[in-house]
């Protein structure tokens, strides 16, 4: 029986990976494309690559983020856990696709983690160490926080930027910000790999330690290469729904504010990453400053309600995989 919970556990990890790049390919390219600084296909390509070089180079960052999130229990309780949670985030994740609003699949995973963990302790099984701590600053302080530094930094940067710029023709500076943005996407491809395969290597790991199959801090070659593999692929078939709604209807950008959008995101992923192992949301960082960029314009291009709706998915994800992850955790309960 543990043999197929854990298989049952990587075999969802690969679906959540392959959506998790599948739905987060509009953070990097629909600005890309939005502006025509590139052509679809191949700002999805180039997402593609830079997000399974992220992914590949976050194997150095995921034992740092896992010692800060929880211990799961051994055996087949903890398989059952981390499943029930697996399953919750992919069924929210497919829905707000769906709906084509923007959302975050960290915060989706954690809280359905919580969720789960709560379902266990109901009915007198272990429920997962320190996760309530994890929930409150992983998930609900960057919340709070991270789109709001996203959006103050972004509109603060459109100033300078205007001014570097302003004795050169507007074609000329439309031109250039093009050229810079297929940087600017690549960058923000870079940090989600860099922030979001950390993710689905540590749940992988954490199924591997509760089976017995590896001991705790090991990471075997092929978890990294398997999360690179599939956020990559997620990226390459790209969710459009998602990218039509920030790049068309919550925002109207010139280049330069895409460009501006796009490098203030994947500094705040890099710096989350890298100086504060903090698990930051792409979908939040970069909606918030494209939302930034393009509010720092004499002429209204935000759509609020569109954005309304957005914010609402955002604060609803924690409570709705909460309850979806006990919900599947008390329906597994019975292979624990």
């Amino acid at each position: 029986m543990v043999g197929f919970l854990l298989g049952a556990v990587i075999a969802v990890a690969a679906v959540f990976a392959f959506l998790n790049g599948f739905r987060d390919a509009s953070a990097a390219v629909a600005l890309s494309v939005r502006t025509r600084a590139l052509t679809p296909s191949l700002a999805v390509l180039l997402a593609g690559v830079f997000n399974c070089v992220g992914a590949l180079a976050s194997v150095a960052l995921t034992a740092a983020f896992a010692d800060r999130l929880f211990t799961v229990p051994p055996g087949r309780n903890g398989l059952v856990l981390l499943l029930a949670a697996l399953i919750a985030a992919c069924l929210w994740g497919i829905y707000l696709w769906w709906r084509g609003y923007p959302s975050s699949s960290t915060h989706a995973l954690i809280s359905a983690l919580v969720g789960a963990s709560l379902g266990s302790a109901v009915i007198g099984h272990p429920p997962l160490d320190g996760i309530n701590t994890t929930m409150l600053t992983l998930v609900l302080l960057p919340l709070l926080v991270s789109p709001i530094v996203a959006f103050v930094l972004a509109f603060l940067a459109v100033q300078p930027t205007s001014w570097a710029v302003r004795n050169t023709a507007p074609s000329m500076v439309n031109r250039r910000m093009r050229q810079l943005q297929s940087v600017a996407g690549a960058a923000v491809a870079f940090g989600h790999g860099l922030q979001d395969g950390q993710r689905t290597t540590a749940v992988v790991l954490f199924a591997l330690v509760a089976a017995g199959f590896v001991g705790a801090g090991e990471i075997p070659v092929w978890v990294p290469l398997f999360t690179a593999g599939l956020l990559a692929a997620g990226t390459v078939f790209g969710g459009w729904r998602i990218s039509h709604t920030m790049g068309h209807r919550l925002v109207r950008v010139d280049p330069m504010r895409g460009f501006v959008a796009q490098m203030v995101g994947a500094g705040l992923l890099f710096v989350g990453a890298i100086g504060l192992h903090m698990p930051l949301s792409t979908t939040h960082t970069v909606t918030s400053a494209i939302v930034g960029a393009g509010a720092n314009q004499r002429f209204a291009s935000v759509n609020g309600r569109v954005l309304t709706r957005i914010a609402v998915a955002w604060l609803a994800t924690p409570v709705a995989c909460l309850l979806l992850g006990a919900l599947f955790f008390l329906a597994l309960s019975p292979l624990t």
